[in-house]
């Protein structure tokens, strides 16, 4: 695996771990400050995560697999 993959790879889970950590906050009782900054970086973490998913699925076709 390339070194560019692998970084993206990893910086994928990163970002799904901090994402966990705001759907915890949402699915915790509502606070709506709380509520709304998570809700917000939620969706700002899973654009995110997407990206990183078609730089992966990039990556793949730059450099197919041997």
């Amino acid at each position: 695996m390339s070194e560019r993959l692998e970084t993206l790879k990893k910086a994928r889970e990163r970002m799904i771990e901090d994402r966990d950590a705001h759907a915890k906050v949402l699915a915790a009782p509502f606070d709506r400050e709380k509520a709304e900054r998570a809700r917000s970086k939620f969706t700002e973490i899973q654009a995110l995560i997407d990206a990183l998913d078609r730089a992966i699925r990039g990556e793949d076709i730059i450099s197919p697999k041997s």
